[in-house]
């Protein structure tokens, strides 16, 4: 239980939380939630879509958050870190700018202006991270949760009446309820917007997963420095083929030792088929010519 070969989530985790408390002590919340209205029709503060996701508004928020990427960290340990983080940075710019136009094209006209706020805070990415470990990470177990008081089911043997514990009417949850319950109530924290996030983060989540996304996006990756990966140096490359090739030099010797030993036992075999081979009589004449 711990962020062991996951420095991308650690990470995630980290810097969540400290923009959110800096973004508190500085005073600077406001800067971060998006009003259609106000700061994209009227003041033409666009640039907030290049910032909103970086910080929450409370400190709920930021608790459920930083739990649901900690329990999502199983995505970065699969796929390893540097293709996590390149699939972070393209869902959290493909999530940064859809959010922002939907609400200002087609939902704040729908309503009448009605919805208008988008809330800060990164609950789209962590939604698409969630599609990934939806579909990759099946569940271990299932319990129900019954929805009457009543007594337990009795069963009855030779095929009677009785009721089984699958008749009994109940809510079905399996070991990765938790992780949903807590994505979902930080999709509720401030709706609707919060949940058009939470949608827009689902869906392009999916269409990675469907290769809707165009391919230069999904193939592309992060320099391995980014996550921590070294790259060998220009002088290890001569030093692995110069072990390659005293390998190659011992094999063939030993080759040679090997057929040089396979041609003296063969020679050993033949000389003891020719002895088995010899008669009686040279065998009795090569007797007395010892004894003599």
């Amino acid at each position: 239980m711990s962020f062991a070969s996951t420095p991308v989530t650690r990470t995630m985790v980290l810097g969540l939380v400290g923009s959110s408390i800096a973004a508190s002590l500085f005073d600077i919340k406001h800067y971060f939630y998006i009003s259609v209205g106000t700061h994209i029709l009227q003041y033409r503060q666009t640039w907030r879509a290049l910032i909103w996701q970086l910080c929450y508004a409370n400190s709920s928020e930021v608790l459920f958050a930083a739990m649901t990427l900690y329990n999502l960290r199983v995505v970065e340990q699969l796929w390893g870190s540097r293709k996590y983080a390149s699939f972070v940075l393209v869902t959290g710019m493909l999530t940064s700018i859809l959010p922002p136009v939907l609400l200002t094209a087609v939902f704040r006209p729908l309503t009448w202006g009605v919805f208008d706020f988008l809330p800060a805070g990164p609950t789209p990415i962590i939604f698409a991270i969630l599609a990934q470990y939806h579909a990759m990470v099946p569940h271990i177990y299932q319990y129900k949760v019954a929805l009457s008081t009543g007594p337990p089911p009795s069963r009855t043997g030779g095929g009677g009446g009785g009721n089984s514990a699958e008749d009994v009417a109940g809510l079905v949850f399996s070991d990765k309820s938790t992780k949903y319950l807590m994505a979902l109530q930080l999709a509720l924290f401030q709706w609707p917007g919060s949940l058009l996030g939470a949608a827009v983060g689902w869906l392009v989540g999916q269409a990675w997963r469907s290769e809707l996304i165009p391919g230069a996006l999904t193939r592309w990756r992060v320099p391995g420095w980014v996550v921590g990966m070294r790259s060998v140096k220009s002088g290890g490359s001569d030093r692995f083929e110069g072990m390659r090739r005293r390998l190659e030099s011992e094999g063939a010797s030993t080759g040679a030792t090997a057929s040089g030993l396979q041609q003296q036992q063969q020679q050993q075999q033949a000389g003891a088929e020719a002895s088995r081979r010899r008669t009686m009589g040279q065998q009795l004449l090569d007797e007395v010519r010892g004894a003599f």
